[in-house]
Parts: C-alpha cells; sequence; structure tokens
C-alpha cells in the first residue's frame, strides 16, 4: 500500500522540482552561465533604492537597467523574473516577468527599464505574465518591491532562451544567472 504512494509522492517531487528549475523550456543540456550586472549606479543589489518601491509604499518603481553577457549565441529572448525571496506567493516571477527580443548572436545587452504599475512597456520588451498580486497594489506587468519596508530581499533571474517561430515547438533554455536587487 505504502510502496504506490512512495511512487506516486516520487513522481509529484520529480515534477515539480524539474518545473521549477526549467519552467516552460526544454533545457540544453550545457546551460551558460549568465552574466549580470547593473547599468544604473543607484543600484547596488543591497538595499532598494529609494523611490523603487510600490505605490502603495510612496515609490514609482521600476526594474534596475541592466546588463547581461555571456549569452549564447542561438538565444533570440531574454526572460526577466522579478521575486520576493522572502514572501512565498510572491517569489518565483510574483513580481512580474518580462521578455526582451535580441538578435541571434547577440553575446551581451543592456536591458532597458520597465516602469512598474503598467502595461505599457518600452520597445522591445514583452509581458510573459504580470505580477500576480494587483489586489495588493496597482496592476501590471511589474510591481516593485512591496513588503512595505520589513527587509524582504528582492532579485531577478535572467534566462536566456531560444523561442522558436512555430508555438509547436516547445522554447529551449539556454543560460540563466540570478541578481540580487537589495533589500526592502
Amino acid at each position: 500500500m505504502w510502496k504506490p504512494i512512495s511512487s506516486m509522492l516520487s513522481v509529484f517531487l520529480l515534477f515539480m522540482f524539474g518545473c521549477a528549475t526549467t519552467g516552460e523550456y526544454e533545457p540544453a543540456s550545457n546551460l551558460a552561465q549568465l552574466q549580470i550586472s547593473f547599468a544604473d549606479s543607484n543600484w547596488n543589489g543591497k538595499t532598494i533604492p529609494n523611490g523603487q518601491q510600490c505605490k502603495r509604499f510612496g515609490g514609482k518603481g521600476s526594474t534596475p537597467r541592466l546588463i547581461v553577457k555571456n549569452i549564447p549565441a542561438e538565444a533570440n529572448v531574454l526572460i526577466m523574473e522579478y521575486s520576493d525571496r522572502d514572501y512565498m506567493p510572491m517569489d518565483n516571477g510574483g513580481h512580474g516577468k518580462i521578455g526582451y527580443k535580441i538578435r541571434q548572436g547577440t553575446s551581451e545587452t543592456n536591458i532597458p527599464s520597465v516602469p512598474g504599475h503598467t502595461f505599457s512597456l518600452p520597445e522591445g520588451i514583452f509581458l510573459v505574465s504580470a505580477h500576480s498580486n494587483p489586489s495588493w497594489d496597482t496592476a501590471g506587468a511589474y510591481m516593485p518591491p512591496c513588503s512595505g519596508g520589513k527587509g524582504n530581499s528582492y532579485y531577478v533571474t535572467v534566462k536566456a532562451v531560444y523561442q522558436p517561430a512555430s508555438k509547436d515547438q516547445k522554447p529551449k533554455l539556454l543560460g540563466t544567472a540570478k541578481l540580487n536587487l537589495g533589500s526592502y
């Protein structure tokens, strides 16, 4: 009786951890380690800059401009997943998932800042999924840090992806990295 339950639990955990690692992407056999840094000196990865919090707490936050290097040549899209490490419902991209189109063969690029609380995105930027708690603060593609200054830790995961033209094919994850945005 316990063996079928144990087997089902093993399959469930494998599925959950596999999806958490790769999401809806087919992983490449050798994932590249992207290099990410801030293109704006106001961001230091330790403390969220003043004014970069959500509207609920008096801010007009936007994503930091990022420099991404070591992009695999096959990649044609970068996906940024914004997260709150300390509040599970807003972790794993809960603050919004945004895509940035790049030309294949691009090895380094600057990703522009995206304003929070809006679905109006800069050219080349597209919505993957809006932030997951519009009832807490204004709806939009990205919700800036919004813990009310409780010291929550925010980060972004950047994924280099090959997005096929055909919807019959699964996107391919080619590289990934995380960057701490800071605490708020």
